[in-house]
């Protein structure tokens, strides 16, 4: 690509994060329920998210500083990413390929009804709450009658490990780290969330255009994720999708829907990179 290609989508990526991160970089330490979550539980700086990467098989002229990042080689006077840099990574890249794609292969589940978040203050009191700046809409005995009445079904770890000891026994099963591979499904939102977490884990051997996509639709996910919370974020602008009615709660499996079948096109795109980045050349479902 000639640097009249490749600059403007290098800039129109970068006003995009910096439109995204603006809160973040100006709120001087002041909590948000959905940057907090993006930025500080997804881990990827906004000044290394804003960086562009053409990924794999994608030589670009005139980018010297391209030349000085990890993973970038320079020959001729065009600069890419050189795939035989995958070295150690490999591994991990191929463990996450084979994690895509089963969960791809999978039927999502829509009757989780984002309980997890009801399951993480279950038992607790306002000021022992992880969010403890944001009110809970409902009282402690209210949000115990409604988790005890339905069935927490949570099938992500990293949503499971953080409920209160009193609801962990009250999950349908007891998701850990090493059978992460065997339960992911697609339906969930903190897996759909997370095929952001696998394109940022996978740079610079994946597209900045790819990851800019996952960023944004895990920015929908977390909204939608607490939006059906016990928590009243009104002060964010945060309506409340009321998950404990029936009303509430084919709402929020009809968002849960079609925010799924984005993430599974995401997840293809991304297997179907890490395979050129892996060489593999494998093929992709998408049941």
């Amino acid at each position: 690509m000639t640097p009249d290609e490749w600059k403007p989508l290098a800039l129109t990526h970068a006003e995009q994060v910096d439109a995204w991160s603006l809160g973040h970089r100006t709120r001087h330490g002041e909590r948000h329920p959905i940057d907090d979550f993006l930025w500080h539980y997804y881990s990827f700086r906004p000044a290394h998210l804003r960086r562009w990467h053409p990924g794999i098989g994608v030589a670009l002229e005139g980018a010297e500083e391209h030349a000085s990042w990890p993973h970038y080689v320079r020959r001729d006077a065009l600069t890419f990413v050189d795939p035989s840099g995958i070295g150690d990574r490999a591994r991990s890249l191929a463990w996450m390929r084979d994690l895509l794609q089963r969960t791809l292969d999978r039927e999502p589940r829509f009757g989780c009804f984002a309980m997890h978040e009801w399951a993480m203050v279950y038992g607790l009191e306002q000021h022992e709450v992880r969010h403890e700046q944001a009110p809970l809409r409902l009282s402690p005995t209210e949000i115990r009658d409604v988790v005890d009445r339905g069935t927490l079904r949570c099938t992500h770890y990293d949503a499971f490990r953080f409920y209160t000891p009193g609801a962990a026994p009250l999950n349908e099963s007891a998701p850990t780290r090493a059978d992460q591979i065997e339960r992911e499904q697609p339906g969930c939102l903190h897996a759909n969330m997370d095929v952001y977490k696998w394109c940022y884990k996978a740079t610079p051997f994946v597209s900045s255009e790819l990851t800019r996509d996952a960023f944004g639709l895990a920015r929908e996910l977390r909204l939608l994720d607490v939006q059906a919370s016990p928590y009243d974020l009104r002060a964010w602008g945060v309506e409340s999708i009321d998950v404990e009615t029936q009303e509430g709660r084919a709402d929020f499996v009809a968002r849960q829907r079609i925010l799924a079948t984005q993430a599974n096109a995401l997840r293809v795109r991304l297997v179907t990179e890490l395979d050129l980045a892996l060489g593999t050349g494998g093929g992709v479902s998408s049941a």
